[in-house]
């Protein structure tokens, strides 16, 4: 899939690996659009990158609506980059031997699986319409997490819900296959993104420690040009890829 001419829609683009990926695509010709929060820095990221801002919630079908039909306004919606989540640390049974707080764990599951489905479900929808070129309709990239496979502990409902995302991308694939529009899933590990940046410095370091080779915090550019690679190769699919410098994660 060349983006060169296309519209593109990344969420949780006004930061981070979101941010990272919509300068790379942009780069490259794409018209793209970035849904994040009202809150964010969207509007001043997509002015940046002469493309469009859709503020809103990724579990909320008319925002997400919105910033499709924002797309397609400008060009014909091909690509999908899907980086929008968060976290919360829940134990199932805290310090003073209380039950996990319930209300967190489904507020995580919400927006990052839910929130997962409900902008790949409306973005499939939209892309099924396209005229195939080159044999294929669109391209969704979903990002999940190496806590998929290693969660930590504390990290039960990011585990639960990027866990979610990898078992979603191969029947999502599938699914799509007659629609000639392929899914795949990125898992990155520890990256230098806005979350790791309130952290100390010590913290940041010893993060960077726990991974093998290279030895570093992963940055924003490497997910964005491993996101670039797979929209641009057609064999990747129903594939989550690992992006984590041979890092296994620690019980804590």
């Amino acid at each position: 899939m060349d983006v060169a001419g296309t519209s593109v829609v990344v969420t949780g683009g006004a930061s981070g690996l979101g941010l990272a990926t919509a300068r790379t695509l942009a780069a490259k010709g794409a018209h793209v659009v970035l849904l994040d929060l009202p809150s964010s820095a969207g509007e001043e990221r997509a002015a940046e990158l002469g493309g469009a801002f859709a503020p809103g919630d990724v579990t909320s079908p008319g925002d997400v609506e919105a910033a499709l039909d924002a797309a397609e306004s400008a060009a014909p919606l091909r690509a999908l980059v899907h980086c929008a989540g968060r976290g919360g640390a829940l134990r199932l049974v805290d310090r003073d031997g209380n039950p996990g707080d319930l209300e967190l764990y489904e507020t995580v599951i919400r927006v990052n699986l839910i929130g997962t489905f409900n902008v790949l479900r409306l973005t499939a929808a939209r892309m099924a319409r396209n005229e195939p070129v080159d044999g294929e309709r669109g391209v969704c990239l979903l990002t999940a997490s190496v806590a998929a496979w290693e969660g930590q502990i504390g990290q039960i409902p990011y585990a639960s819900a990027k866990a979610g995302i990898v078992g979603m991308t191969l029947v999502a694939a599938r699914d799509l296959a007659s629609k000639l529009i392929r899914v795949a899933t990125i898992a990155p590990g520890t990256f230098d993104t806005p979350i790791l940046a309130r952290l100390s410095q010590d913290v940041r370091d010893s993060l960077a420690k726990t991974v093998p080779h290279p030895a570093r915090l992963g940055r924003p550019e490497e997910f964005a040009s491993l996101a670039a690679l797979m929209i641009e190769n057609q064999m990747i699919n129903g594939e989550t890829i690992r992006l984590d410098g041979a890092i296994r994660m620690a019980p804590r």
